[in-house]
């Protein structure tokens, strides 16, 4: 028979089954505590408690709970490691599951989203693949949607290519993760009709549900529209690219990474222009919480963004503490080198920026081509090209890359040094056939050897590289050519013997017609061009020119007017083209009498200018000089006494006639 304790616990069991499936877990969580107070031992009531602590979000309290009873808890390690995740506690998360030696499938999910979390791409792969091999469910398809996430993170975040999975694609998730991966393989086109399918799918899959407003939908395709901005923004269409930027930042969306992303690509955008706009858009990338929303590399892309600005608005002691922080955060990074190399470059100190990346590379066993090119940049941009040739020349296997050969032969033409462009050239030949790089880089990497070598006169030395180009393309009748005049140039007979092997004419003459270039005239005038329109007339039939001449009448060229006074015989002045004071019979203005009684401004005498000092003859007048687009300097004119202005000069002469019919002591 039933004690009275005994009824009272399954009566309260009760009551916790219909709490539970009303999803009533305040309910749950108080009967759970009666139970508990009934039978302190009871495993599957402190298993239920948790569960209902976990259903409120008491996550610390639900650890603090397993904590204080390891007997009863002994079978939580789920639901500990899952609270630890939830606060955020990713590594002991993992450290918890790593202490089950057989994990269930519920436990191997949850170990999958730790390690994405913990960014361990290759490990988290392997549980995904296992759980997908052993476990079949309803859950199939999130497993499918997390595995396309951790190829596309393996690929965009660490370059590490994974084969091809056989994955789907017919959900907006797949479609989203399948255009990262491309975007992480650099296939940028690709990737944005990807995105513009998985658009069409997410709007397909919201347009069903009645409850969605426009504005919500538009926050849910929010990280759609900001990975096609920065696919825009790689494309060097910056404008798009802003464009939706702005109108996200504006649209303010509640995931606070999906704002911070959008707004430190805005500043990356802006650069060194409107600074103030880019410290308003900063202040997002700062936001609580945002270190468990972001990846470690756009962490370390926000930070060095932070010292960028306080660069550019030359805040250099809160820049330099940022340095501090970021060599404390990210150790192996070189963007703390390369900031304060900028800084020192920035406050002109170049030297000190050359000893601070010189000093990094010597402690740094590997760094990367970035640090070694900027200091290159600053070698050149101190005119010392005979050191960046140096550190461009010792990058190892990258100093054969097409784009720094092309600089060094450069820089070498520059210093005239020819031996030392065509040295390069042929390392980086050698280097290709050795190490078997791609055919394409090498054929272009021949033919500038090739071009360079005709061009400084070393056709013998070039023989053997077009030897190597027509094995690799027979059919090029360009390299045939070249082979031909570079042979030409020492050995006529072997010349001899490849011309044979050209195509005949009418190969490139085609359909030409040589009677019709035979009659085209040899030139046109610039004229008959503007009348043309830059093309070329065609011969006039009779037809034609009936025609025309009923469409369009020839105007009359009107006779020309010659001036009154132009004499047709007299030979024309040979000086009529230059200005007037440059003319030979040029002798300068007339000037008048100085002290004529009635001459100048009111009350002056004509001893006045014997008292001034600016009429002195001591110093003599320089000679006139032309200038460009340089206004001549104006005359200091004096206080009294000084003789009239041009202008002046005919309001006197209208006056003189008027002398008498005026009083005196006229006002000016």
């Amino acid at each position: 028979m039933a004690t009275p304790s005994a009824n009272k616990v399954q009566s309260l069991y009760s009551e916790l089954n219909r709490a539970g499936q009303n999803g009533d877990y305040q309910r749950a969580l108080n009967a759970s505590n009666k139970i508990l107070k009934e039978s302190r031992n009871d495993e599957t009531a402190f298993h239920c408690k948790v569960v209902c602590l976990i259903q409120l979000s008491q996550f610390q309290q639900a650890i603090k709970e397993i904590a204080n009873h390891p007997p009863l808890a002994s079978g939580l390690m789920f639901e500990k490691a899952y609270c630890q995740y939830r606060l955020n506690r990713i590594q002991d998360a993992l450290n918890t599951i790593q202490l089950v030696s057989d994990p269930s499938p519920k436990l191997k999910e949850l170990k999958g989203q730790v390690l994405y979390r913990l960014e361990q791409y290759k490990e988290c792969l392997d549980v995904y693949k296992d759980l997908i091999k052993n476990t079949s469910d309803e859950f199939d398809e999130e497993r499918q949607t997390n595995l396309s996430a951790v190829v596309a993170s393996l690929q965009l975040w660490h370059q590490k290519p994974v084969p091809d999975l056989g994955l789907r694609d017919d959900t907006f998730e797949l479609n989203y993760n399948k255009a990262c991966l491309l975007l992480g393989q650099g296939e940028y086109a690709k990737a944005l009709e990807q995105l513009d399918r998985a658009e069409e799918l997410c709007k397909e899959g919201l347009e069903d549900e009645a409850e969605m407003t426009a504005d919500e939908m538009e926050a849910e395709l929010g990280v759609i529209h900001v990975q096609r901005a920065y696919i825009l923004q790689l494309l060097g269409r910056a404008d798009d690219a802003m464009k939706i930027y702005n109108q996200l930042v504006k649209s303010r969306p509640s995931d606070i990474g999906l704002m911070a992303v959008a707004s430190n690509n805005i500043v990356s955008l802006n650069k060194d222009q409107n600074v103030f706009d880019s410290k308003k858009k900063i202040k997002a990338t700062a936001s609580d919480g945002l270190r468990h929303k972001l990846t470690g590399k756009q962490q370390a892309a926000v930070a060095y963004n932070h010292c960028i600005l306080m660069l550019y608005t030359n805040q250099y002691d809160l820049c330099r503490k940022q340095l501090q922080q970021l060599r404390t955060s990210y150790p192996d990074s070189d963007i703390p080198c390369l900031v304060e190399a900028a800084l020192y470059c920035r406050e002109k100190q170049a030297d000190k920026a050359v000893k601070i990346i010189q000093d990094y590379i010597q402690k740094k066993k590997t760094v990367s081509l970035q640090v070694q090119l900027s200091l290159a940049q600053i070698y050149m941009s101190q005119g010392n090209v005979t050191e960046a040739c140096k550190v461009l020349s010792n990058l190892g296997a990258d100093s054969y890359k097409p784009g720094i050969v092309s600089t060094l032969v450069a820089l070498y033409t520059n210093l005239e040094n020819t031996e030392g462009a065509m040295g390069v050239l042929d390392k980086a030949v050698e280097w290709y056939k050795r190490e078997g790089g791609q055919q394409n880089e090498l054929n272009t990497l021949l033919r500038e050897n090739t071009n360079f070598k005709l061009k400084q006169g070393k056709s013998q030395a070039a023989v053997s590289m077009l030897e190597d180009l027509r094995k690799s393309n027979p059919d090029d009748v360009r390299t045939l050519a070249q082979l031909i005049s570079a042979y030409s140039k020492f050995d006529p007979q072997r010349a001899q013997e490849l011309s044979k092997e050209l195509p005949p004419v009418e190969a490139f003459s085609g359909a030409l017609d040589v009677d019709a270039l035979e009659t085209t005239p040899l030139s046109v005038t610039s004229r008959q061009m503007k009348k043309t329109g830059g093309k070329t007339e065609k011969a006039e039939t009779p037809e034609s020119k009936e025609s025309t001449d009923v469409v369009k009448k020839r105007r009359k060229r009107k006779k020309r007017h010659l001036p009154a006074n132009c004499d047709p015989t007299a030979t024309p002045d040979p000086e009529r083209w230059l200005p007037q004071r440059e003319r030979t019979y040029y002798k300068g203005k007339r000037k008048t009498k100085k002290g004529a009684i009635g001459k100048g401004t009111q009350g002056a005498t004509a001893g006045s200018s014997e008292m001034d000092a600016s009429k002195t003859t001591s110093s003599t007048p320089s000679s006139p000089r032309a200038g460009v687009g340089q206004p001549s300097a104006p005359t200091p004119s004096a206080a009294s006494g000084a003789g009239p202005s041009p202008r002046q000069q005919k309001q006197q002469g209208a006056k003189k006639k008027q002398k008498n019919k005026k009083k005196s002591g006229q006002k000016w």
